[in-house]
């Protein structure tokens, strides 16, 4: 996708369908915001606004956890992986995965050298058989970097979804050879409601080790964080978040945020408006002739193949979207907590119209 879209100061919200990025942050975390402003704490995390988030987050997944926000995805990616590999070591990803293809050495970075493994398998979901192969891809061997991590993206970068079943065979095979699993969850709760599942059952229970947690896509201001259901995980973790950059001296800030996330449903109302928001315009796409809905959705990304004279027509009324998907033509709508439903009703009938036209 390009990275010189951008939203112009002041653009309306219902011409926004760039990135669930583009939007402001949830009232309600922005009011948590405010109440741990008016209070005085103890920096560095060490303050009850964050052991109150770190409690929710056991509780929400329920399983003991460590809990380390941090300031982008990026860094919740580099230090999760970091946790889990050797410099010598390799992570096997999809080639559609943010962790390979949009993170600018970031995890390599992070891991002092760690080799990524790019593997294929439609609609940017793994292949089981190629991640069979590629785990025990020079095991053992000196002259080679040794496997030892799997990352699935969930969602995916396509906005597919992956099954309980199709999360448990990859990290069966995974661990079957000695991996340990990492889950990039920037669009986490996208993924858990589509499913309609718990946090458990996607995570700790289906064999994930550690995981990027997703906030700031779906409400979040400037916060996301990494959650580790291996205690033994913990020392280590807090070192390199502090080593990073990453342990705020006003930490409760962000702990603030993900509390109010995870309080009262916020999260998954949050992640429902969107997912139903891309189903709409989905549904209003596909009966359009003239349109190529791309990829089995799940989430809140709809790509969709556009006349490049359309794809211009909207950005001509105000609509901004990414439309350099390593497929040429290819458009790709991002729907989010805050798009309003007569967004994509516009939306869908400006693509109409231009095809008329």
């Amino acid at each position: 996708m390009s990275a010189t879209v951008d939203v112009p100061a002041g653009h309306p919200l219902d011409r926004t369908f760039a990135s669930d990025n583009a939007v402001g942050a949830s009232p309600e975390i922005i009011d948590a915001i405010a109440r741990v402003s008016a209070d005085g704490h103890v920096g560095y995390g060490d303050d009850p606004v964050t052991a109150a988030a770190r409690a929710r987050v056991v509780e929400v997944f329920g399983h003991d956890a460590d809990v380390h926000c941090v300031s982008t995805g990026s860094a919740a990616n580099g230090l999760a992986l970091a946790a889990l590999l050797s410099p010598w070591g390799s992570v096997l990803c999809h080639r559609d995965s943010h962790v390979f293809y949009d993170e600018c050495g970031a995890p390599e970075f992070f891991t002092a050298g760690g080799k990524l493994i790019p593997l294929d398998g439609p609609d940017g979901k793994i292949d089981p058989a190629a991640l069979a192969h590629a785990a025990r891809a020079g095991a053992g061997v000196v002259h080679s970097t040794q496997p030892q991590v799997l990352s699935i993206t969930q969602a995916t970068e396509t906005g597919s979804v992956y099954t309980l079943d199709e999360i448990r065979e990859l990290t069966a095979i995974a661990h079957g050879a000695g991996l340990r699993v990492h889950l990039d969850g920037a669009r986490f709760t996208n993924a858990l409601v589509s499913l309609n599942t718990t946090p458990a059952e996607m995570t700790w229970r289906a064999g994930v080790d550690i995981l990027s947690f997703g906030i700031t896509k779906n409400g979040g201001l400037t916060t996301d964080a990494v959650v580790s259901f291996d205690r033994t995980l913990g020392t280590e973790l807090a070192f390199r978040v502090k080593r990073a950059g990453q342990l705020t001296s006003k930490m409760r800030f962000q702990s603030a945020q993900l509390d109010a996330y995870l309080t009262d449903d916020l999260w998954l109302r949050n992640a429902r408006h969107a997912n139903d928001m891309a189903r709409r315009l989905d549904a209003g796409l596909r009966a359009t002739p003239g349109v190529e809905v791309q990829g089995s959705g799940g989430a809140n990304i709809v790509f969709c193949r556009l006349p490049d004279a359309v794809m211009s027509g909207l950005r001509d009324d105000g609509f901004v979207f990414y439309d350099s998907h390593p497929e040429p033509g290819v458009a790709r709508f991002v729907t989010s907590f805050a798009t309003p439903a007569a967004a994509i009703d516009a939306l869908i009938a400006r693509t109409r119209e231009l095809l008329a036209g």
